[in-house]
């Protein structure tokens, strides 16, 4: 689960991060008023006017503003808000800005990029600094990985001072800014394990000209597993940044990604949902989508990950593969075979059924009288629904 800017600078601020503070409107009759509620109660004559979206390169797209005068952040504001936003994340349609956030303007010195997030292959979490801030971190990792400072954190035991140091020397801080960093990592890590997130990214955190080190930024990803106990996060999400059929799809518990391809698949596990992907590639398909029915597949299940795939109008054929473990295969059977009559697909389906009770499903296909493909193994589906798809 992801949140806005305005919404992780105030989980930040609560942990004693200082931020680039201000105040978010949602329609053009506030803007005025919040213009100069920013300039009065931070005392800055410049204010910023941000998108809020839930995706990177905002700038560069032209949803971020500096604002010399409330006339220019008025004039910003009204062509900001209500734009679709296109960034190099949002795909060619960009994404509708709903809100603003108007800042107070700061005299910046230098920008650094700070982040934690989980590294798997140590089992430890880490804590990650460079003074290429304001940039695509991933070109910085690509082209000058030097300049980029680790320290791996033992969740177990929390990151100790003497990590918070590296991190701040390895920015090239010294006196009060050096001491004010220490203090700036330690908390936040503290929100990072607290909040039950997955990733915080500052970028940029700045060093002002009068030596404050203050967070311009905030990027926040939340483990969604753990939303039943951080209520108030939970109630940041915002369904307008969401796919609405992702957002359907999670009210029918299904974990379903939409994809560019024409081969629809429902699968049950995401390791397994992964490979499906991986197979239809090498047969020279396409996947249109990721879904994972979980392990209790059973006849709703199927009919609402058929509804979910067929939303997409790019899907020209289906591919079931389920390993029957828990589930059982001939009840997965049935629920594909009444969803397709239920629903009168006009797409092929092609389904593999292994595992338990794998013969009694084949045969419950073969003598339901419904137009389905069998397959043996996962790459004669993968095969079968590629050619299927490409014949329509």
């Amino acid at each position: 689960m992801k949140i806005h800017e305005y919404q992780g600078k105030a989980l930040l601020k609560k942990y004693n991060v200082p931020i680039q503070d201000g105040y978010v409107v949602e329609d053009l009759s506030q803007v005025a008023s919040t213009i100069e509620n920013v300039r009065k109660d931070f005392n800055s004559d410049a204010v910023v006017v941000k998108a809020q979206i839930h995706a990177g390169g905002r700038g560069m797209g032209g949803g971020v503003k500096y604002s010399p005068s409330p006339e220019s952040a008025l004039e910003n504001a009204t062509n900001i808000l209500g734009m679709d936003l296109i960034t190099h994340q949002t795909g060619p349609n960009g994404q509708k800005v709903r809100k603003l956030y108007i800042t107070e303007a700061l005299d910046i010195e230098e920008e650094f990029y700070v982040a934690i997030t989980l590294d798997r292959s140590t089992g430890k979490d880490v804590f990650m600094v460079s003074t290429e801030g304001g940039m695509d971190i991933e070109k910085v990792a690509e082209e000058t990985p030097d300049k980029i400072v680790k320290e791996w954190v033992d969740p177990l035991l929390g990151i100790k001072s003497f990590q918070a140091r590296k991190l701040a020397f390895g920015l090239g801080l010294t006196g009060d800014a050096f001491k004010t960093a220490c203090k700036v990592f330690v908390n936040m890590y503290k929100c990072y394990t607290e909040t039950d997130a997955t990733i915080v990214e500052v970028n940029p955190l700045v060093l002002t000209d009068d030596g404050r080190i203050i967070a311009l930024d905030a990027k926040f990803n939340f483990d969604g597993n753990a939303m039943y106990r951080q209520k108030e996060i939970a109630e940041m999400r915002d369904n307008f940044e969401e796919d609405p059929t992702e957002l359907e799809a999670s009210q029918f518990n299904l974990n379903y990604i939409k994809l560019d391809g024409n081969v629809g698949c429902m699968v049950n596990g995401a390791g397994l949902a992964m490979a499906t992907m991986d197979i239809i590639k090498l047969a020279g398909g396409e996947p249109a989508n990721f879904l994972d029915v979980g392990g209790a597949a059973n006849v709703e299940t199927v009919k609402n990950g058929f509804k979910i795939i067929l939303k997409d109008e790019n899907v020209k054929a289906i591919i079931i593969n389920i390993f029957g473990g828990i589930v059982r295969c001939d009840r997965v059977a049935n629920g594909v075979v009444q969803a397709v009559k239920e629903l009168n697909l006009d797409v092929p389906v092609i389904v593999r059924l292994e595992g338990t009770n794998a013969i009694e499903a084949k045969q419950i296909l073969a003598d339901s009288g419904v137009a389905i493909i069998a397959a043996d193994s996962i790459q004669d589906a993968a095969t079968k629904a590629v050619n299927a798809a490409l014949a329509i």
